[in-house]
């Protein structure tokens, strides 16, 4: 058991600790100061902590609570990173119990990850505390500011709306270089703490639904062939798109003029801008609205939506209205949930139900998961940016955006998108005889009543591959 709370946490904090030094290497952060400190303060934010700027702070124009919200922001690429690797190996761990395990074993398990993990993360909030010396002409940057600053850069080419993350965090770590001041950060310790305890257990949670081949506590068996399914084929669809932004962030960069920012930003935001076109795309209503120079840092055509407004509604059918290509947005996100629904059906036992039980299974559990998922990610996205500086020659009093999603509305688009996938993917299944064809094992011997599971091949079914 220690041994796997080891495993699991010190590749979690390896690995956000990698991701978040190569990204800010590559934004050109640590040509401002420490990389070590800002590492341990970057990877803090991403596990739910806070950072506070302290010192010189008004030579930013920074002030009160506008100087707090200066790097209160998540990096999700960062907390991807590390929530993958540590679900992954702490599931990994459980396998040898078979489809059942004891819930003080489980409860056990988990918390010496959880102590482990708080154990570390305290550590960082001991070295995350540095004080960066911030000069513009350490980046090399030449032209005029309003062309070629970082806030003018990013993320407007790569041209998409699933990029206003990747380009909203590194206009955050612009703020501590992009000016010359001397400004402190100190990371909190209590609230970094309390805030890394809800994110650790949260990871540990959603790693035991996705997890196929993992046990569950007695009683709780049925959840192998119900919400796990869907868990699963969601999440996996979730993270591939992840995959195909940072695909994108590397096509945009082969022929940027500043490569290295775009990457750097994709690492670091990836995740914040593709979880944030996912509610969009699927008409999740939004609502926000820009002002000052940090409009510049929107993509075409949100930029002109935003522009100076403070409650403006943002919806895929307004922005089409001054770019026709934001409908393949939605394109996009509907083939996702589709995709979502099929899989679904592949890893859903059929047993003996019936053809419309089965559809109407697939339709309830993936509505269910969609309708917990799209506020998780509305939340997780939103952004809420006051400024007031003066960067590269010009100044941005006043500056400032908001985005923020339709809270109510989320969970009935999720559910009906949900529900809508689910049955579409499970007729597609049926007809083309994939239902069922990749259920786990465990999910198989659910479905028959099995408490321990029998063989692959045996009475229960065909020999199936679960992942």
């Amino acid at each position: 058991m220690l041994l796997a709370a080891v495993a699991a946490v010190s590749w979690a904090f390896l690995a956000m600790a990698g991701v978040a030094a190569l990204g800010l290497h590559l934004v050109g952060a640590d040509g401002a100061g420490a990389l070590g400190p800002m590492t341990a303060a970057a990877v803090v934010l991403a596990v739910g902590g806070s950072v506070v700027p302290s010192g010189d702070v008004e030579a930013f124009g920074l002030q009160g609570a506008q100087a707090h919200s200066a790097i209160d922001v998540v990096p999700l690429g960062i907390g991807l990173v590390g929530a993958l690797l540590l679900g992954w190996v702490f599931v990994r761990s459980l396998r040898g119990a078979g489809a059942v395990i004891g819930g003080a074993e489980l409860a056990a398990r988990a918390g010496a990850v959880v102590l482990l993990f708080l154990l570390v993360l305290a550590g960082l909030t001991w070295v995350g505390n540095d004080t960066v010396t911030i000069d513009a002409t350490t980046l090399g940057l030449k032209g005029k500011p309003e062309q070629e600053g970082l806030l003018g850069k990013l993320p407007g080419e790569l041209g998409d709306i699933a990029d206003i993350g990747s380009g909203l965090l590194p206009d955050r770590i612009q703020r501590l270089i992009d000016a010359k001041a001397a400004v402190g950060f100190t990371v909190e310790a209590g609230r970094s703490v309390l805030g890394g305890a809800v994110w650790v257990v949260a990871v540990l949670l959603i790693a035991l639904l996705v997890a196929r081949r993992a046990p569950v506590p007695r009683g709780l068996e049925a959840a192998h062939r119900t919400v796990r399914p869907a868990a699963s084929a969601l999440y996996g669809v979730l993270v591939l798109a992840v995959g195909a932004g940072l695909a994108a962030a590397l096509y945009a960069a082969i022929g940027d003029d500043h490569p290295r920012l775009v990457l750097g930003s994709a690492l670091l935001g990836a995740p914040n801008g593709v979880w944030l076109g996912v509610p969009l795309g699927l008409f999740v209503p939004w609502h926000g609205g820009a002002s000052g120079a940090l409009v510049r840092v929107l993509p075409d055509p949100l930029d002109k939506l935003l522009a100076d407004e403070k409650d403006e509604p943002i919806t895929v059918a307004r922005l089409a209205e001054l770019d026709g290509r934001v409908w393949l947005l939605a394109v996009a996100c509907v083939l996702m949930i589709l995709a979502a629904g099929v899989l679904t059906a592949v890893r859903t036992p059929v047993g003996r139900t019936s053809r419309a039980g089965f559809v109407g299974r697939c339709a309830l559990w993936l509505g269910i998961v969609t309708a917990l998922t799209l506020p998780l990610l509305v939340r997780l996205t939103g952004v809420s940016a006051g400024a007031s500086l003066s960067v590269l020659g010009f100044d941005a009093f006043g500056a400032g955006i908001e985005l923020y999603g339709n809270g109510p509305a989320a969970p009935a688009l999720g559910a009906g998108w949900g529900a809508a996938a689910g049955a579409a993917g499970a007729l597609a299944a049926w007809a083309t005889g994939a239902a069922g064809g990749q259920a786990s094992r465990f999910a198989l011997d659910s479905a028959h009543g099995s408490a321990r599971g029998s063989a692959p091949g045996s009475a229960h079914g065909p020999r199936l591959n679960g992942a």
